[in-house]
């Protein structure tokens, strides 16, 4: 290897009909990016001030960052942060409770869970908006796209808060439906899930306060195709969920309240590639076969790039690159971030 074969940056304005078609090929698109080229450009451009060299606190804004193949320049993935969730706009979840109830004269103990409609206006940072095109599903660029996002946040700490979570996508059924929407929401809402799913990544979640259930609902009274994808992931999403596990992620007592996806959440400091990430010096030259590995290399500047290289390590903090990766990171002063092998 070269020419790196894919870099990831940060999107521009030029990125929108590629971005778009990505989207599209997603079938009803992601939450944070629905498949409406109104609102994607609307999505860029908020992106775009995200990078703003002012910022010095997390405020709601979302970095998004595309996969570039290089050979054709096409967009084949994209991945975001956004720094907080919740601000104007509240972040909705429902919360897994659950109450033991015990009445000793009948010898009856049971454990209930029960589900809270829960809002947050001032949450941690998220992870969101990843996404790979199918043919591209190899050679650890999922890592890429999801792990390259920890290398940019531990450069500009100060732009993101101390927790992070995933909302992960809840599981849908072989007819395209999402068994626990069927018996929850489209009760209250009398709209299909993925009208629901995308009004509210269109920011129109003024509904979820208005429409849904105000009381906690019980568990044990859902039907069996309810209960049982609680908290279970898609099956596209499984890779995702792994590789997050495997960073230091945890489950948490709260799921998506369209899907009921679970929610995962980590501590920054405690992530493993925000602790094995260290500043390098990147040395042009021709990396030995028989000495070199494969490490993400990042550039730790808000003109963020991020690259799976063929590199030599040398002991020190010193690694040897060949110059094409150097140009493509257009790192400054032959500096940059590094994590292990993806």
């Amino acid at each position: 290897m070269t020419t790196p074969a894919c870099i990831l940056r940060p999107v521009r304005e030029s990125d929108h009909d590629d971005l778009f078609h990505l989207v599209g090929t997603i079938g009803h698109g992601l939450t944070s990016l629905p498949n409406d080229p109104d609102f994607l450009a609307h999505r860029i451009d908020d992106s775009i001030r995200a990078f703003d060299p002012r910022i010095r606190k997390p405020g709601g804004e979302l970095y998004l960052f595309v996969l570039e193949d290089v050979a054709s320049g096409k967009i084949i993935g994209t991945s975001g942060i956004l720094s907080r969730v919740g601000g104007f706009d509240p972040f909705y979840t429902y919360t897994i409770r659950e109450q033991e109830q015990n009445y000793p004269p009948l010898e009856i103990r049971t454990c209930l869970q029960t589900l809270h409609l829960t809002k947050n206006h001032k949450g941690p940072t998220e992870i969101c908006s990843l996404f790979l095109h199918r043919d591209f599903r190899s050679g650890g660029l999922g890592k890429l796209l999801s792990l390259a996002r920890f290398c940019f946040m531990k450069s500009f700490p100060e732009r993101f808060d101390n927790e992070v979570i995933a909302e992960l996508r809840g599981y849908i059924n072989d007819q395209n439906l999402s068994p626990f929407w069927e018996a929850v929401g489209v009760k209250f809402f009398e709209k299909d899930y993925y009208t629901a799913d995308i009004l509210s990544g269109l920011g129109e979640k003024e509904f979820i306060g208005v429409l849904m259930p105000k009381f906690p609902i019980y568990v044990s009274l859902l039907p069996e195709s309810a209960r049982s994808v609680i908290g279970r992931v898609h099956p596209h999403t499984e890779p995702a969920r792994r590789i997050l596990m495997q960073e230091g992620f945890k489950e948490t007592n709260e799921v998506d309240i369209f899907d009921a996806g679970p929610i995962l959440m980590a501590d920054r400091e405690e992530l493993g590639t925000w602790k094995a990430a260290k500043l390098v010096s990147l040395k042009p030259g021709i990396p030995n076969p028989e000495k070199s590995i494969q490490l993400l290399l990042a550039n730790g500047s808000l003109d963020f790039r991020a690259i799976i290289a063929d590199a030599e390590t040398t002991g020190s903090d010193v690694i040897i690159v060949a110059p094409e990766t150097i140009e493509a990171l257009q790192a400054q002063d032959a500096m940059s971030l590094a994590v292990g092998n993806p």
